[in-house]
């Protein structure tokens, strides 16, 4: 049998409580999934899944202050003062384009 290590890990309890559920369901006990994450950055010498940033999000009024809402209108008033305008259509196409909707 190989000499192992011990890893200590800080997880938030509600992280490691839905894994465990995940794990066990798969018959893997943790340390053994653990062990193949590490392994996978071995022999993919990386992070052995696509890390990115979140797309952008349109905008939701309910996270904007007034004075964010005030700012984004004036925004669009500036947009329909310098011409820059779009169809609907074109919007919902884009929408489509950018959130898979």
């Amino acid at each position: 049998m190989p000499k192992t290590t011990n890893i200590f890990a800080r997880v938030e309890p509600g992280v490691k409580e839905q894994a465990e559920t995940v794990l066990e369901q798969l018959g893997i006990p943790m340390s053994n999934a653990i062990g193949l994450f590490l392994r996978q950055i071995v022999i993919q010498r990386g992070i052995p899944f696509e890390m990115k940033l979140p797309q952008r999000q349109p905008l939701s009024l309910a996270a904007l202050t007034k004075e964010e809402i005030n700012a984004e209108i004036e925004k669009g008033f500036a947009s329909l003062n310098e011409g820059r305008i779009i169809s609907s259509k074109q919007v919902r196409e884009e929408m489509q384009r950018r959130y898979n909707t």
